[in-house]
This record gives structure tokens, C-alpha cells and sequence, in this order.
């Protein structure tokens, strides 16, 4: 989940799992998979570093990832 602002002021919180589009029409608008858009007024990439950190706190596992060594080296 994280917290946006719409045009007007107020904030709300978004489950980033349902996140499919994040554009700038200009407004940031974000589309998720059921259709529904929020326009917001946070940039796209502040959208996207906050459901990056969103991530990173719900699945810290895929932090570790980037450790494991890959077949063919050492």
C-alpha cells in the first residue's frame, strides 16, 4: 500500500499490487488491472519510487536475489 495525493489535496492509500499504468497525461494518471484510474499529484516517478520501496519492504527475499551467484560464475 502506499499513500498519493489526488489533485485536490486529499490523501488516500493504493494497494501498489493492482498498479497496471502509471502515465503522464500530463497529470499522473495511474490505470490498474480492474480499469479503474486515479489521477494524482505525485510524478511518475515519485509513483514509481514509492511502490519500489513499498516492495522492498513487503518482499525483502527479492533484495537477496541480486546475491545469488548465476550458473557460470564464480
Amino acid at each position: 500500500m502506499i499513500w498519493l495525493t489526488r489533485l485536490k489535496g486529499q490523501r488516500f492509500v493504493l494497494n501498489a499490487e493492482m498498479i497496471e499504468i502509471v502515465e503522464a497525461l500530463p497529470d499522473t494518471t495511474i490505470t490498474l488491472f480492474n480499469g479503474k484510474k486515479y489521477i494524482v499529484q505525485e510524478s511518475v516517478e515519485e509513483v514509481i519510487r514509492r511502490v519500489i520501496e513499498y516492495k522492498r519492504q513487503a518482499y525483502p527475499v527479492l533484495d537477496l536475489i541480486k546475491y545469488i551467484p548465476r550458473e557460470g560464475e564464480g
